[in-house]
């Protein structure tokens, strides 16, 4: 049985979705497993004045993949990650590079509040 343009037009715009969807998460799983990812939040974690602008706990939001300064290569990782507490959000900028490709990243980091 043959289907009509409209049910096929329908059942594709719902596989793309779903298909966009399920990438945007992957993608964003893969940032928040990075080495350059948690290890900027360990510090963030570590920074008293940080912890004392936001409150703690601390809670971490999705990165926007859009923005243009995050932004990742073999050699550089630069991230803005967006984070909150019960007292004030901010964002936690990440530099992070490396000399060869399959080394480590050396972090370096800055938390900014949001005003």
């Amino acid at each position: 049985m043959p289907w009509s343009q409209g049910k096929l037009v329908f059942y594709s715009s719902v596989v793309a979705s779903g298909t966009c969807t399920l990438t945007y998460y992957l993608i964003q799983k893969a940032f928040s497993k990075a080495s350059y990812y948690q290890e900027a939040l360990e510090q963030l974690q570590g920074h008293p004045e940080a912890l004392e602008a936001l409150g703690t706990p601390l809670n971490v939001h999705c990165l926007r993949l859009t923005d243009k300064y995050n932004f990742v290569d073999i050699a550089e990782a630069q991230l803005k990650i967006p984070v909150s507490g019960p007292k004030s959000e901010g964002h936690l900028h990440v530099i992070s590079s490396r000399d060869a490709p399959f080394q480590r990243y050396w972090e370096g980091g800055t938390f900014r509040r949001s005003s």
